[in-house]
């Protein structure tokens, strides 16, 4: 199967001004025959286009520069002007989230089954699917993507944007089998910052324990002795 090449439908369209086009330029133009499609959306108007991207010109950056990156192409179709926003990530699921929470559909940034790696398992899927509806919840601090080969592993570190959340530090990691050309995705809970990145950094030196698991959140638990509040008698006649 030939390798699908990027199109931005931009024929005859220009940035809406001279900062933006050179922005663009930067970006994604002078890279773009490395941008491999992943997933791509484009609204029946034309105006908007969303895509995950994978860089393959990363891998020849600073060694663990993250690979992913989100585009956000928007169009003014009378004018035949437009604008973007691009954001470089460490996962497939991270990006779709980033799209999402611009106005693309969930359901239209499938990534495409025939380009990388394939879930490997139930686990590695659902937590896919929490990342890209609650991408929004965490902060991402810290990332590195080792592509070797023999151990081909991408750790990320987040921070939960809700400080009263249970284990507020999380560590994603992604780990793909080259044999076979699937992927797992586990998480991690962590008290602290540095205890995150320590992980990550053991993991990368192939000397990490097992990631801790995410503390559940307590529940919401009544002191002793009060008892619990009546239910009001709803309005009406007394018998």
């Amino acid at each position: 199967m030939p390798t699908p090449e990027l199109d931005l439908h931009l024929d005859y369209f220009e940035a809406v001004d001279e900062q933006t086009g050179r922005a663009f330029w930067s970006t994604i133009e002078v890279n773009q025959d490395d941008l491999l499609p992943l997933a791509e959306h484009h609204s029946p108007s034309g105006a908007h286009s969303y895509y995950v991207l994978h860089d393959g010109a990363a891998t020849w950056g600073h060694p663990g520069d993250p690979q992913i990156v989100a585009l956000h192409l928007q169009r003014d179709v009378t004018a035949k002007t437009f604008v973007f926003e691009a954001k470089t990530l460490p996962l497939p699921s991270m990006a779709q989230s980033w799209l999402i929470h611009r106005g693309c559909p969930p359901e239209s940034l499938d990534l495409n089954p025939d380009l990388g790696s394939s879930p490997a398992d139930d686990a590695t899927r659902a937590l896919e699917q929490r990342l890209m509806g609650d991408g929004n919840h965490y902060a991402y601090g810290y990332s590195y993507t080792n592509d070797d080969p023999k151990d081909w592993v991408t750790v990320v570190a987040l921070r939960a944007m809700d400080e009263r959340a249970p284990s507020p530090f999380r560590v994603v990691v992604e780990e793909i089998d080259t044999r076979v050309w699937t992927h797992t995705l586990r998480e991690g809970g962590f008290d602290t910052l540095d205890e995150a990145l320590q992980w990550c950094e053991d993991r990368i030196a192939g000397t990490a324990t097992s990631l801790p698991p995410v503390r559940p959140a307590a529940a919401a638990v009544r002191p002793a002795g009060v008892a619990k509040a009546p239910v009001p008698r709803p309005p009406g006649r007394s018998r």
